[in-house]
């Protein structure tokens, strides 16, 4: 009889069956589709020894000294700022936008404050932004958001930026500086020995059992488990009642060169050419010293795996019913980015999984048997 049976061995579930190991001595059975822990966020070594990150780059950044300090009892990091540059007209042009990027594209020399008058000069007047596309053009312009993001956009989400919240261009900043780091964030680093190892340390816990190449469904009815915690998509939990909820997947090409660098910088966006959206160099992010080079290419795509939530209106409306399931639905805990049909950077999965550890011992005590109905929501709305 385990305590707990987690579904996903990604952040969420890694996360709160270490916690759960830990911190309450209960037996929980972690269990993954693929055929490894750590989600999305896997790495591993390919034939040459370079480090490389299966799903494509993934980069740890956070102003939260808590889940910096959790996630360094599994890991020693490696301080990396990441910069990435957009192929636009011919030139390699530093992204988000500042002040280098536009005075190399128009040949200009503004300074930051006559940049802030440029920007103003082009911005358009949006009455109420909605979509990706008001919040671009309404800072920056229309003719940047058609150099910088509506091609990108079309690629990465098979939608034009004026069918999409706002949100998927609002996380993208704008500067009048040179700032020509990708994040902002006080914590920037990366996994001194990769992503695996930080989970394999993190799961290395006698009350805690792993079986990857495992679905739900090969388990629920034979293992006895107390508790459940579902970390993968909520229409497939509810074997899709109310039709499918609409995700973005991603397909890519592994590459290794016989030469030291390739690009410049860890990531090179490609909005106006190509049919891929981006290239990864890995050795940036990991510090490897190596005579060949390893690269990713990304090509989004309508099937696959589920990686992103498209965010429309009416994609909202079609998650709330299956929320709604959910609320209803007794000793089942939904948690991450699938269960809550939301997007999360990898520290929000991780804070929100110790914040539904938290509420896990408020409302349950150890010895009880059955705890309270639980559906994670949003890191604001679990801080609440």
């Amino acid at each position: 009889m385990y305590d707990w049976l987690i579904v996903g061995a990604g952040f969420a579930g890694s996360v709160l069956a270490e916690r759960l190991a830990s911190q309450r001595n209960e037996r929980v059975l972690l269990i993954d589709r693929r055929p490894h822990v750590g989600g999305n966020a896997y790495d591993r070594y390919d034939e040459a020894g370079l480090l490389i990150h299966q799903y494509g780059p993934h980069i740890f950044h956070t102003n939260s000294k808590q889940i910096f300090d959790h996630l360094s009892q599994f890991t020693d990091w490696r301080f990396y700022e990441h910069r990435v540059l957009a192929e636009v007209d011919g030139q390699l042009l530093p992204v988000p936008i500042n002040l280098d990027t536009v005075n190399k594209l128009y040949g200009r020399n503004l300074t930051s404050e006559e940049l802030e008058g440029w920007f103003a000069s082009r911005a358009e007047t949006v009455d109420q932004v909605r979509t990706s596309e008001d919040v671009v053009v309404s800072k920056v312009g229309r003719e940047l958001y058609e150099k910088f993001f509506r091609g990108y956009t079309r690629k990465q989400w098979g939608l034009d930026p004026s069918e999409l919240d706002k949100s998927v261009t609002a996380r993208v900043p704008t500067r009048t500086n040179r700032d020509d780091r990708y994040f902002g964030d006080e914590f920037q680093f990366m996994p001194k020995h990769g992503y695996t190892r930080m989970f394999e340390s993190m799961l290395d816990h006698p009350n805690i059992n792993i079986m990857v190449q495992t679905e739900y469904d090969d388990v629920k009815d034979v293992v006895p488990y107390r508790r459940l915690i579902y970390t993968g998509p909520i229409d497939e939990f509810f074997e899709y009642r109310f039709g499918k909820l609409p995700y973005r997947s991603l397909h890519f090409r592994h590459v290794m060169l016989d030469k030291e660098w390739h690009q410049p910088v860890a990531v090179v966006n490609y909005p106006q050419t190509h049919d891929y959206t981006r290239v990864t160099e890995y050795k940036h992010l990991t510090g490897q010293t190596h005579s060949k080079t390893a690269l990713t290419y990304e090509f989004p795509s309508s099937t696959g795996d589920p990686y992103y939530p498209v965010p429309k209106p009416e994609n909202q409306e079609l998650y709330k019913r299956y929320e709604r399931l959910a609320l209803a639905t007794r000793d089942v805990w939904f948690v991450g980015r699938l269960a809550t049909y939301r997007y999360y950077n990898m520290d929000q999965i991780v804070g929100q999984a110790l914040a539904t550890f938290r509420r896990i011992n408020e409302s349950l005590p150890v010895e009880a048997a059955t705890p309270a109905v639980r559906l994670v929501g949003s890191p604001a709305a679990l801080a609440s």
